[in-house]
């Protein structure tokens, strides 16, 4: 009980910071807030502060420029404030790894978290400061230029930020193994600083390739009737968009979800791999 009192306090508090500027919606707090506090409960800092290493930078980077980055924006799915469903999605499948972690210790969870971790901060760094980028973007499928902000595009400046967030993580995990201690300190190639280095860039590299994939091919995508403009929302201009391609099933939440495993799949490998 004394844990889930810190985590949830320390969860509002961050949570509540989020929702004062305007980053977090109502149940985008109320989810942060959960997460947190689970995580915290069931996991060593490190699972927690991982977790916020990559709340805090993601925040911080979604506020850098946001005029500049807005036009660039404007058809994405989901931007600006996180709602329950980004929080599920981009923290969601760390937090079984936490639970599965608390329930049966071994290394795998440790490493795929970071794998996981690595990759929505990885995705999240990616489209913050690629969005930025004077490159025009470029598909990942067809290799064509392709209008700033279109599912799939990606830039030498979007691929750089991208490795650097998973790096982020990476280095996080590992000062927090080192800060503050734990089981997971003792894990041989998912404690060290090169193991965790490598899961850092390799996952987020990856797995946000994947995000860009997905996005691609399988995510549900509109076609503007105002303006004609293809996005991934299903409103624009004051418009009903119609939708022109992909899964039903696949939202923006889907393929972040999905690519994060993917992520921590690499984790999983690498960790394999470091024996």
């Amino acid at each position: 009980m004394f844990d889930i009192g810190i985590g949830l306090a320390g969860s509002a508090a961050i949570a509540g910071a989020a929702y004062a500027k305007r980053s977090l919606s109502a149940s985008g707090f109320a989810a942060a807030v959960v997460l947190g506090t689970l995580m915290y409960a069931a996991g060593s800092a490190a699972w927690f502060g991982t977790l916020i290493a990559f709340f805090i930078s993601s925040t911080l980077l979604s506020k850098w420029k946001g005029r500049k980055k807005a036009a660039a924006e404007r058809g994405y799915a989901k931007s600006g404030r996180r709602d329950a469903g980004q929080v599920a999605a981009n923290g969601g499948l760390g937090l079984l790894l936490c639970l599965g972690h608390a329930l049966a210790p071994h290394p795998a969870w440790w490493a795929a978290f970071i794998g996981v971790m690595a990759t929505v901060n990885a995705d999240t760094w990616a489209t913050e400061v690629g969005g930025l980028s004077r490159t025009t973007p470029r598909s990942i499928v067809s290799g064509r230029q392709v209008p700033a902000g279109t599912s799939g595009g990606i830039t030498p400046l979007g691929l750089a930020a991208s490795a650097a967030g998973g790096l982020f993580i990476g280095v996080a995990g590992w000062l927090l193994l080192t800060l503050a201690g734990g089981p997971e300190a003792n894990y041989g190639g998912a404690s060290s600083a090169l193991g965790l280095a490598l899961m850092g860039v390799a996952g987020g590299l990856l797995g946000s390739l994947a995000d860009s994939w997905l996005g691609a091919v399988l995510q549900t995508m509109y076609r503007c009737p105002v303006c004609g403009k293809e996005i991934e929302k299903n409103r624009h201009c004051d418009a009903a968009a119609v939708r022109i391609r992909g899964a039903s099933w696949m939202s923006n939440d889907a393929v972040n979800a999905i690519s994060s495993a993917i992520g921590g799949l690499i984790g999983w490998l690498l960790l394999v791999w470091l024996r």
